[in-house]
């Protein structure tokens, strides 16, 4: 029996191939949620408990681990080779954080790619909190999180922010990124 509703009788061993297409689908984008989530409410607690400065250098140590960790899981599981801006997209699009986001790849070659964010939770998360924080967390932390995950493909690609928070409306795109190897 195919399961597509889950308020039905419970089953022993319950398995990834028994569910639908769709329920999957539903189900990976509530992990990428619960992935956000998790990461938004841990950095609160640190900065609630020892202050912005503090949290961030925790989030930058923490994502710094978890970067690698994932990253090699990630390409092997979905057999992603290659030391180009191509491969690193490849990896974006499989990464959980990536799929919160509404974003738009434009690659001019395999080593020249801008990446438009048209709307990121986060951003919005911090606008709406008010205090300012996307010009470090947009600016300082995203830039090496882009960093960190180029130069796990090839320390040869140049990472910048074309478009970058603060912004005036939220009609505007959150922030755009260049990828290059020149």
């Amino acid at each position: 029996m195919k399961l597509t509703d889950y308020s039905g009788p419970l089953r022993e061993n319950l398995r990834l191939e028994d569910f639908s297409k769709e329920a999957l689908i539903r189900l990976i984008r509530l992990y990428s949620r619960l992935y956000f989530a998790l990461d938004g409410f841990w950095y609160l607690s640190v900065k609630n408990r020892f202050g912005d400065k503090d949290a961030v250098a925790c989030d930058m140590w923490t994502w710094g681990k978890q970067r690698t960790y994932e990253l090699d899981r990630l390409t092997k599981a979905m057999k992603i080779e290659g030391t180009d801006v191509a491969a690193l997209i490849k990896a974006f699009q499989v990464d959980p954080w990536m799929w919160s986001a509404n974003y738009l790849v434009e690659a001019k070659n395999p080593n020249h790619v801008v990446l438009t964010f048209m709307e990121c939770p986060t951003l919005l998360g911090l606008e709406k909190e008010g205090e300012g924080r996307e010009e470090v967390i947009c600016r300082v932390v995203e830039q090496e999180v882009f960093e960190s995950w180029a130069h796990y493909f090839n320390p040869s690609i140049h990472v910048k922010g074309l478009k970058l928070p603060p912004r005036t409306s939220k009609d505007e795109i959150a922030c755009q990124w260049e990828f290059m190897i020149e």
